[in-house]
Order: structure tokens, then sequence, then C-alpha cells
């Protein structure tokens, strides 16, 4: 399995969903190999929890990114290629992205082996259109990798029928398996109040939360755009960012122009385990995306057992349903946004409802063991 991304390397979800993924995977049998990037004081090579790992030393750099990827795939080529010769173990290859696809287009000629593609998301998705030149590129790259692929896992069934009306896919190429989340992950103690202090909220505080790379599709101005009509009514609401981006100066500026900067904390980059404290701390998750194929944050809200806002659009859609499990807003809405807070905080029996059902939810259908055991039989029927 390649990826550019791999636990302590975290850009986004792909990093997670490799990390459960490998992990489940190796509990159901499978011999899993994981090449991805160097990161600061992470080893080379290590075993951990059945998974295999090495992490590739990127020689040249580049300060396009496009530019960049396309140099760690051929560092990527090298050790794989240095992987098999040495072991000639391995029966099949499973990329995520557009960013692994180079690498994993030449080792299935190569080494004569099926590819196996993730797709995450879309160029055309993420950039609201192909607008740039190095949009074209990745766009081009992304039908590369679907054209090679034997076999392609999309994360939920918009983004399954965004690739086929993209791409002029086959149905029959194409499989949907969604994300998962640790569910464990998220059971067990933590002390609320201790929490809090560490930022300066009172225990009766209202607090929202939302975590992600600070994008501007993550569509959190927008949150920031709706806390003074929560205010109105729940003056004493905070609202937590969790992440960093190229939008966070964007977002503190529009947080400052709104009046609302004394209530908006933003963290940057925070552990897995300190995410774990901080949802569990809050009272209300908001996933606002302007375009998400999927959303993993939607999930470790869930399962943390606070009540979950999400925009009505793409894979949020399809992981909660509007007043079962949670609620949908209209993208890139502060009134709706707002709206959906006031009807969390104004209706206890109602968010207890809902954080009851989302709880059931993951436990039942976004297991990472159930996800493993799907994506093993995507590998059985190529291999078959």
């Amino acid at each position: 399995m390649l990826t550019w991304e791999y636990p302590p390397r975290i850009v986004g979800g792909i990093s997670r969903h490799c990390f459960e993924l490998s992990k489940a995977l190796a509990r159901n049998d499978v011999n899993i190999t994981i090449i991805s990037l160097e990161f600061p004081g992470a080893p080379f090579h290590e075993n951990i929890n059945g998974v295999e790992i090495y992490r590739v030393k990127v020689e040249i750099g580049n300060p396009n990114f496009l530019t960049w990827v396309l140099l760690f795939n051929h560092f990527m080529e090298k050790m794989a290629g240095h992987i098999f010769w040495s072991k000639n173990e391995f029966d099949l290859i499973h990329i995520h992205d557009w960013l692994t696809c180079p690498v994993g287009i030449s080792l299935k000629h190569t080494l004569n082996r099926k590819l196996i593609l993730t797709m995450h998301s879309t160029e055309v998705g993420r950039s609201s259109g192909i607008h740039t030149p190095d949009s074209v590129t990745k766009d081009s790259i992304e039908w590369w990798g679907t054209y090679e692929a034997s076999k392609i896992i999309t994360v939920s069934k918009s983004l399954k029928n965004e690739l086929i009306n993209h791409f002029k896919l086959p149905l029959e190429k194409v499989v949907t398996i969604p994300n998962g989340v640790d569910f464990q992950r998220f059971q067990r103690y933590v002390d609320k109040k201790e929490v809090r202090n560490r930022f300066g909220i009172n225990i009766w505080d209202k607090v929202i939360i939302c975590i992600g790379r600070l994008t501007y599709q993550k569509g959190f101005q927008y949150v920031i755009y709706a806390m003074p009509k929560i205010l109105e009514s729940f003056p004493n609401t905070r609202l937590i960012i969790i992440g960093d981006g190229y939008y966070r100066n964007e977002l503190e500026r529009i947080a400052w122009e709104t009046g609302v900067r004394d209530k908006v904390i933003f963290t940057g980059f925070v552990s897995d385990e300190d995410i774990v404290n901080i949802l569990k701390s809050g009272d209300i998750m908001i996933v606002p995306s302007l375009y998400e194929p999927f959303g993993i944050t939607a999930l470790e809200g869930m399962a943390s057992g606070i009540p979950v806002i999400v925009s009505n659009v793409g894979g949020l859609r399809e992981i909660v349903n509007h007043e079962y499990d949670g609620i949908w807003v209209y993208p890139g809405n502060p009134d709706s946004i707002a709206w959906g807070v006031k009807r969390v905080f104004s209706d206890e029996d109602f968010t207890r409802y809902i954080v009851s059902n989302a709880f059931k939810k993951v436990k039942n259908i976004y297991d990472w063991n159930i996800i493993a055991i799907k994506t093993k039989e995507v590998y059985k029927t190529l291999l078959e």
C-alpha cells in the first residue's frame, strides 16, 4: 500500500484511513506493507500492529507542490522495487488518490501485479472545476489512475457517481467502501473541566468544535459568520477550531471582522489524544464543508457522544440522517448553521435522541474491522 501520508505524518484524512485500515487488514490475516514518506523523528523502517512500514527519504525538493509530488513518486518507486526484489511476496498494489498514481502505475507494469486505487476526493470537486494548469495535470493523473486500476474503491456513493460521470468509468469497476472510525479510541473517561480550563472555558459554557485542515472548502468561515446569531440566543458559546492550513489568517481576520474573535479559539495542530479530549469536552461538532466526499471527523464526533451538525453535501449526507442521528444544514449558509446550533442547544431530549442513534450507527456500521473485511473481499476477487 502506497500513501503519501501515514502517522506520524498527518496532512488530512488519508493518513487516518491508511493507518486504521492497515491495522484492521493485518488483524484479518492480510500481510501488508506500507510505503510512505519520511517524517522528522519517525524511523525509516518499523513494524507496528503487524504492519510493515517503510518511510522514504525524498532527496530532491521543489516549492511547486505538483512537481514535488512527481519527485517523491520517483523515490517511492525505488524503495518499492528494492522491497519487492528482496522479498518477492506481494500479490497486489493498493494506492490512494492521485498522489501515488505514478508510482502505482509503474509498479503495476514492472512487477506485473493488479492495481487497486482508493479515491478520497477529486480535483474537480476540491477546486470546484479545473481552472489552472496544475489542476489540469492532477485531473489527468486521476483519469490515468482510474484507467490503469483493476478496481477503484470510493469512500462514498456520491464520490462513486462523481467519478463515473467525470471519467466515464464502467459501473462494475467502482465499489464503495466507506471510511471507518476507531470506536474504542473514544470510549474513555475525560476530565471535561480540566480540558476546558486549558482553553480558558468555563464548565457551563456552550462549546462548538470544528476539526480539519484550514482551507476554504472546509467552510469554517461560515461557522464564524454564524457566531453572532448564535450568541444572540446563547451568549456563553465558544468555538474551538482544531487544525492548521493556509486559510488560518483569513479565518482569524473574519473572526475579528465579525466581532467574535474573543469567542473563537484556534488550536493549530493537536495530537490524536487531544482531539479525543476536546471532542468529549464539547457540546456540538460542526462539519460545515462545501465539498466533502466523506468526512471522517463526523464519525469521530458521533463516536465521542456529542451531537453532529453537517453540511448537506456529498458523503456527509450519507453518514448523517437528518434529525435522526444528526442535523443537516445548507452549505455556506450561516443562518442555517445558526438554526442547527439553536435546534440542539434548545432541546435536550432531541439532543439525547440523535446522540444515542449516532453512537449505535458508528459502532455497528463504521467499525474498521467491517471496512477491512470488505476491502479484503475486493483483494480476493482480483486475485481469483
